[in-house]
């Protein structure tokens, strides 16, 4: 695999040092790498291999070089991904600022991996609960076709970034000194409860989040009829993001055919075996690329209903890991945007 070029903006932040973290365990190929962030963050150093790097200040120039460039998510891309395309640059990005715009590929590489050929310099990296979804549904969509999903998602503070979990801890500490502590990060308090509501509230009073897993998860599967809802909660736990998804399909699929495909595809690891209590956990599932599924069982309402109980980490396959992958990609394919 040939050597690259590379760009992370955000590289200070959370997701972004995870990035790093990831691009060394896969072995990802570099030539140059460059660091960026905000001119808040410039002048941090940051090792990596076993070398030195010195963050610098994001603008227009410093794509000039580089083959790919990993945006940590934010308002960076708005401001520099079209600027970084106009410099031979492609643009893997985390934010949502590109995902439902039809030119631009949405991808999960276990799902859509070929959408990478027809990128325009911009790929999107999907919401990090769509991509949880997306990994499981895959499967089951290509072997018995899905009519309609109802998620119900549990997901972890460190989705609100490094200030959710600063806020987990100390209402925690607050609450049980008999203290108060008021939520800045969350709408109300996270400690010892539940919050079913993460971003804004739009149509039909549904979520930002909500409708990200709608529109999204049909883009990816390249399929607007699929009928999905979704309801999604904020939950005391510091990683990993939790689903709930109830599969109705076109053909009947039983528990057995369909712990068996999903045994089978790509990362996927099934966790299933009730009478020994082995199911998958947020606490086991962190730090892992892996989408874990477990509680396959038929709907006893319908009669072809599956129910999937799925757990991913959503700073790594969620976020980062995704990112990693979809650059791998570009190298598997060459897609890179070539040089003059």
């Amino acid at each position: 695999m040939k050597k690259v070029n590379l760009a992370i903006v955000g590289a200070t932040g959370a997701v972004g040092q995870e990035i790093l973290n990831i691009l060394n365990e896969r072995n990802f190929p570099i030539d140059q790498l460059k660091l960026c962030a905000t001119s808040r963050s410039a002048g941090t150093e940051i090792e990596f291999r076993g070398e030195k790097y010195i963050v610098e200040e994001t603008t227009p120039d410093s794509f000039i070089g580089m083959d790919i460039a990993l945006f940590a998510g934010g308002k960076a891309s708005l401001e520099y991904g079209k600027a970084a395309v106009e410099r031979g640059c492609v643009v893997v990005d985390n934010s949502s600022n590109y995902r439902m715009d039809p030119a631009v590929p949405l991808i999960v590489p276990e799902v859509n991996p070929e959408d990478v050929k027809w990128h325009q310099g911009i790929i999107a990296n999907p919401n990090c609960s769509t991509i949880i979804m997306v990994v499981a549904l895959k499967p089951i969509h290509d072997a018995a076709g899905i009519k309609r999903v109802v998620v119900s998602t549990y997901q972890a503070v460190s989705g609100a970034g490094k200030e959710g979990i600063e806020e987990l801890t100390e209402q925690v500490k607050a609450v049980l000194a008999g203290k108060e502590y008021q939520p800045n990060k969350f709408a109300h308090q996270i400690a010892f409860n539940l919050i079913p509501h993460i971003d804004v509230f739009q149509e039909l009073d549904y979520t930002k989040e909500e409708w990200k897993m709608v529109k999204e998860t049909q883009k990816i599967l390249h399929d607007d009829n699929i009928k999905i809802t979704a309801t999604t909660v904020r939950v005391p736990v510091y990683r990993s993001h939790s689903e709930s998804i109830n599969i109705e399909t076109e053909r009947k699929l039983t528990s057995a055919q369909a712990k068996e495909v999903l045994a089978s595809a790509p990362g996927i690891i099934v966790e299933d075996d009730v009478a020994n209590k082995v199911y998958p956990m947020p606490l086991f599932t962190s730090s892992h690329d892996e989408v874990f599924v477990g509680r396959v069982r038929e709907d006893n309402t319908l009669e072809n209903g599956i129910n999937l109980w799925v757990v991913g980490d959503q700073i790594r396959k969620g976020a980062a890991t995704n990112a990693v992958q979809i650059a791998e990609l570009l190298l598997k394919y060459d897609c890179l945007i070539k040089k003059e």
